[in-house]
C-alpha cells in the first residue's frame, strides 16, 4: 500500500478529492495537524462524496508521529524545489508521498528529514507557480501504482 501524506492540508475540497483518490486506488490518506478545516466539513464532505467510508484515512498531530507509527519503506517528498522527476523514482509498496499545504509547500523541517534523492518534482512549464494540490497527488500516486502494476 502507498502511504499519500498531505502535511498541514488547508483547502477542505483538495483533501476531499484526495480522499477520494486514495479510495480508488487502494492508498491510504495520513493527515497531519494541524488542518485548516474540520473533517466534517460540509465543502470536504461534497469533494469526497460518500468515499470517506471506503478511505483508509489517518490523521496523526506530527510528520514524526507518522514515521514512527507507519515506518515506510521510502519517504518522497514532492516539492517545487527539488530537481529529481517524480517519474524516475523506483517506486515500492510502502513507500510514503508526502505533500505540503497549498499555500506555502512543505517546510524546511519536514525536507530535511528527506534524502535529496527522494525530493520530487513534478515538471510543468517555465514561469508557472504550482498544480493543484489534489492533481500533484494523482500524478504521484498514479505513478507509484503504476509501476506497482495496479495491484
Amino acid at each position: 500500500m502507498i502511504h499519500v501524506v498531505l502535511f498541514e492540508p488547508e483547502i477542505p475540497p483538495n483533501t476531499g478529492n484526495v480522499m477520494r483518490l486514495c479510495a480508488n486506488s487502494g492508498a491510504r490518506l495520513s493527515l497531519i495537524h494541524p488542518l485548516g478545516f474540520e473533517l466534517d466539513n460540509k465543502k470536504l464532505r461534497r469533494a469526497g462524496m460518500d468515499y470517506r467510508d471506503w478511505a483508509d484515512v489517518k490523521e496523526y498531530q506530527s510528520f514524526n508521529e507518522f514515521l514512527t507509527v507507519e515506518m515506510p519503506n521510502n519517504v518522497y517528498a514532492f516539492s517545487r524545489f527539488a530537481n529529481n522527476n517524480y517519474s524516475e523514482v523506483s517506486y515500492e509498496d510502502g513507500d510514503a508521498l508526502v505533500f505540503g499545504p497549498e499555500t506555502r509547500g512543505l517546510p524546511s523541517s519536514v525536507l530535511e528529514q528527506v534524502p535529496d534523492e527522494n525530493k520530487l518534482l513534478i515538471p510543468m512549464r517555465e514561469g508557472n507557480r504550482s498544480l493543484n494540490l489534489s492533481n500533484s497527488v494523482a500524478v504521484g500516486l498514479y505513478e507509484a501504482w503504476r509501476q506497482l502494476g495496479f495491484k
